[in-house]
């Protein structure tokens, strides 16, 4: 494709994005692409790349469009991008209407518009503070609790693109093996800090089209996420319930950990991540896993009541920790979905809590940077359980640094992964 093709692909997946406010912009994306089989990968990549480095200055961007009199429009956004990428005026005039797939030309006013951001910085001082660092206004005071000083660091790094982590699978695999059969592809990885199981790729890499990816050597799986299976010390004896298991990531590495002996539950409310589940763990090789789906009226939790050593709870959350991959989440949550999700993850709390057997643990985690959503839910379901109390983890998968505490809370800019919290409540044994 030609720039001008791409920019006019770029903006056509704007307006697919804007039309679809409430789906994540890579679930559009990738529907976006697969109606158009013929965008090659290099394409795809040129267009994506765009498109997300406007998701990740989008309030700026708007607002210097506003300032000179233009519209915040996928059109004009994506124009304002290639300025502040130094593109220059010609070119991109070009750009706009050069021919039978361009976006078409630029009118006098647009024109003058991004004439005027020509040679200006993205970020300046008379911007107001949320809008500086890309975040929603209600957002920022919430943020500001959890990072007081550090909140500019930590928004810088969560606005760079993040790295392709990957979970070795010591089912069939070590560290080194899987390294070397990715170098072997031409994709060279490097031990993550704090994971004992992490490999790191920098940049987008065709992981899934490699041999170890097929043959199960490896998953895709973010480091701070792979940090939160470690937190539940599980062992090859346990009976695990990973209550809210997704396509379950999580689930795989614990049944690593066990070493594919013990049972795990992974359960969930929607069958079609369950189902996404089946494939990743025939490809792991593991055998100790079976699914649940959970359903109004299901009777399923109270028979297995007080049963389970180890409770993994990754609640649905705001998804902050995410914004280096997902930077469209920034605003698609609302006050009133924070508000839902506070009260839904209480309550997800409160019946797998259930489900713990008397000395078993339960392990909340989220992706979330919000207080609120972390240690101050843990506070409240302290409050409401006085039979749980914190503990450290003491899991030997955990750095020495984690291991003995109980809760943690990883973000970008201090531990290079993506923000995650966990925290593991024991249930107290009854007295004899």
């Amino acid at each position: 494709m030609t720039p001008t093709a791409r920019l006019a692909a770029s903006i056509d997946l704007l307006v697919a994005m804007e039309a679809a406010p409430r789906k994540p912009a890579d679930a559009v994306a990738n529907s976006f692409f697969r109606e158009r089989r013929y965008i090659g990968g290099g394409d795809r990549r040129a267009i994506s790349g765009l498109v997300w480095d406007i998701m990740r200055n989008w309030r700026r961007l708007g607002w210097w469009l506003e300032q000179n009199g233009g519209e915040a429009c996928p059109r004009m956004l994506a124009g304002a991008q290639l300025v502040f990428d130094r593109t220059p005026m010609e070119k991109l005039i070009s750009m706009y209407g050069g021919g039978r797939f361009a976006a078409g030309a630029l009118n006098q006013q647009e024109q003058s518009t991004l004439e005027a951001l020509v040679g200006k910085d993205l970020s300046c001082a008379e911007m107001p503070r949320a809008v500086q660092l890309e975040v929603p206004d209600w957002l920022l005071p919430k943020l500001e609790e959890t990072f007081g000083a550090d909140l500019e660091t930590e928004i810088q790094a969560m606005a760079q693109p993040a790295s392709l982590d990957l979970r070795i699978n010591m089912l069939r695999s070590t560290r080194s093996e899987a390294m070397h059969a990715l170098a072997r592809e031409g994709l060279h990885a490097e031990e993550t800090k704090l994971s004992p199981w992490g490999l790191r790729l920098e940049g987008r890499q065709p992981v899934t089209a490699s041999k170890p990816f097929r043959d199960g050597l490896i998953e895709i799986q973010d480091e701070g996420s792979q940090l939160v299976a470690a937190m539940a010390g599980v062992e090859p004896s346990m009976r695990v319930l990973d209550y809210c298991a997704g396509a379950g990531g999580k689930t795989l590495a614990m049944a690593m950990m066990m070493e594919n002996k013990g049972h795990i539950v992974a359960c969930d409310v929607s069958a079609v991540r369950l189902e996404g589940a089946v494939k990743r763990l025939r490809r792991a090789g593991v055998h100790n896993v079976e699914r649940h789906l959970l359903t109004e009226g299901d009777k399923w939790a109270k028979r297995r009541a007080a049963s389970f050593d180890r409770v993994l709870v990754d609640a649905p959350c705001s998804g902050t920790g995410t914004w280096r991959r997902n930077p469209d989440a920034r605003f698609r949550t609302t006050q009133v979905d924070l508000d839902e999700l506070l009260a839904k993850q209480a309550v997800i709390m409160d019946r797998a809590a259930t489900l713990v057997k008397p000395g078993g643990r339960m392990i909340y985690a989220t992706c979330s940077l919000l207080k609120a959503e972390n240690a101050g839910q843990v506070e409240l379901f302290l409050a409401r359980h006085p039979d749980f109390r914190l503990v450290p983890s003491g899991s030997p998968a955990l750095p020495d640094s984690l291991r003995d505490k109980s809760m943690i809370s990883l973000t970008p800019a201090r531990d290079e992964t993506d923000g995650f919290f966990a925290a593991v409540l024991e249930r107290q044994a009854a007295e004899s």
